[in-house]
């Protein structure tokens, strides 16, 4: 309403505006409004609760379910290509213990690989700083026998898809906790090889060494790490300079598929060797054609055959030229043996037996002194036999092994000793009755003593390794048994020498001293 001069009234006014005020205190919108705002309000609380109590569900059932929480299992770290976690091979540490089985997992993006401890042309191994650790003394990283990779002509060795790395740890404190990290340092190769760097830990509480859900994994893989050689009878043995370096394994069972790891600081990165076996598979013949090694180059050589792995360590010797030169080397080697102090005890035995000959006729000496000859001649033969069999049957065999056993040695030292005490006189050994009888069939059983003698002398020689001996020994033993039956040949027939020279002008003999203290 408007007042006089088209002013608004006052009274007017204000009675309009209780009136709004009126209305809207009584209208039911106004009342739905408020009761909408109210409902809201305890809509959301309702929704935050809810919220927090589906979180807390999601959460427990995840931590449920994933293994890198569960005892003995690192989180997984996503690094260049790979996926890494440390797990170990119990969920916690029991009272005492003082070693841990750990491992480094990982898992490679496909066709991509890690590298071995040698990496072959190129390469890097991974590296582990375990900088941060607590109540970790020492850490050994273990090398699962590794694939052979080849890229544009370049020889790798290393791992593809999944690998675990063992580790062998040593706790300060026994059976007390130990927080364990580890910055592990790599290279992923494919086509390109890209640096990769990654942190994994894992803590273990003091408890019961529960076996984790990584103990079949670990022992999977620690089951792939090279064992020795010599404790598997195989042996090695290599040769260079021929134009190709030869690296020989003898076993007791047969090869299938062998392949050949060398390392050694001369020469990092060999090729591919060329495999050939023989003797039922027994011996496997590994060549490295142009390879030029030097004699006494020390190696370290990795059979991997399937899943068997065997690492051992040989010395490069010089290859000899050829049969011929060997069995002049087994000859002269022969010769030499005669004056090792192995041979000395039956010194006595030979300038007797030689003085005595000194007035005999020539004919009979002759006859006496080849039958000594051969007697050494045919038991070296007889040794080389028996090395040949006991190879063949998968032993481990070299010169003078066998005769080196302690068992042995202490027989043969108390029988020289005795034989020394002998001479000096100090007892004497009264001879039975049956000795007499055996005396008047002396010169019916000459040759059978005579034969002796040399055996004898033969069987003192076994333990020495005079110059050339042991090279001569040492080819023949890695060849067939021809080679074998060959080469003993030649050193017996060497070491029966003094004897067949003399039966060849037995007059010489009487220039020999006689028996007397010289002898001890």
């Amino acid at each position: 309403m408007l007042a006089p001069g088209g002013r608004t009234s006052t009274r007017v006014r204000g009675r309009d505006r209780r009136l709004v005020q009126s209305i809207r205190r009584e209208t039911p919108v106004a009342a739905l409004r408020a009761r909408g705002r109210r409902a809201t309000v305890r809509a959301e609380d309702a929704m935050r609760t809810g919220s927090r109590l589906v979180a807390a569900v999601l959460a427990a059932a995840t931590l449920g379910s994933a293994p890198a929480f569960a005892g003995g299992l690192g989180a997984w770290v996503r690094a260049e290509q790979a996926d890494l976690r440390l797990v170990s091979a119990t969920e916690a540490i029991g009272p005492g213990q003082d070693r841990l089985r750990l491992g480094l997992h990982v898992r490679l993006e496909t066709g991509w690989k890690i590298y071995w401890r040698s990496p072959g042309s190129a390469g890097l191994p991974p590296r582990l700083d375990w900088g941060g650790s607590a109540n970790l003394g020492q850490a050994t990283l273990r090398w699962p026998a590794p694939q052979r990779f080849e890229l544009f002509g370049l020889q790798s060795y290393g791992y593809a898809g999944e690998v675990v790395l063992p580790i062998e740890a040593r706790l300060v404190e026994p059976g007390a906790p130990a927080v364990l990290g580890a910055q592990v340092e790599y290279l992923v190769c494919r086509e390109i090889c890209i640096p990769g760097a990654a942190r994994v830990a894992l803590d273990l509480p003091a408890g019961p060494p529960t076996p984790s859900a990584a103990a079949h994994l670990i022992d999977r893989f620690a089951g792939r790490v090279p064992a020795r050689a010599e404790a598997a009878g195989v042996t090695l043995a290599a040769e260079t300079g021929t134009g190709a370096l030869v690296v020989t394994a003898r076993g007791a069972h047969p090869f299938v598929a062998p392949d050949l790891f060398v390392e050694t600081a001369a020469l990092p990165d060999l090729p591919a060797p060329r495999v050939s076996l023989a003797e039922g598979g027994r011996t496997a013949r590994f060549t490295f054609p142009d390879v030029a090694l030097p004699a006494g180059t020390r190696l370290t050589a990795t059979v991997v055959d399937g899943p068997v792995a065997l690492e051992g360590e040989a010395v490069a010797l010089a290859a000899a030229r050829g049969l011929g030169a060997v069995l002049a080397i087994a000859l002269f080697g022969g010769l030499i043996l005669n004056l090792m102090p192995c041979v000395l005890p039956v010194l006595a035995l030979k300038v007797t037996g030689l003085a005595g000959l000194a007035g005999a006729q020539p004919a009979a000496a002759r006859r006496s002194l080849l039958a000594t000859a051969a007697g050494v001649a045919l038991s070296m033969l007889a040794l080389g036999a028996a090395l040949a069999g006991l190879r063949a049957a998968g032993a481990a065999i070299g010169w003078g092994v066998q005769f080196q056993q302690p068992v042995f040695l202490a027989f043969m030292a108390a029988v020289t000793g005795l034989f020394a005490f002998n001479l000096w006189g100090l007892f004497a050994i009264g001879a039975p009755r049956w000795a007499g009888t055996l005396a008047e069939a002396a010169p019916r059983r000459g040759l059978a003593g005579d034969l002796a003698t040399g055996a004898f002398a033969t069987l003192l020689a076994t333990p020495c390794s005079a110059p050339f001996v042991g090279t001569a020994a040492a080819w023949a033993l890695m060849r067939g048994t021809g080679e074998i039956l060959a080469v003993f040949a030649a050193l017996g027939a060497g070491l029966a020498l003094p004897w067949m020279a003399l039966a060849a002008a037995p007059r010489l003999a009487a220039l020999l001293p006689r028996p007397g203290a010289w002898m001890i």
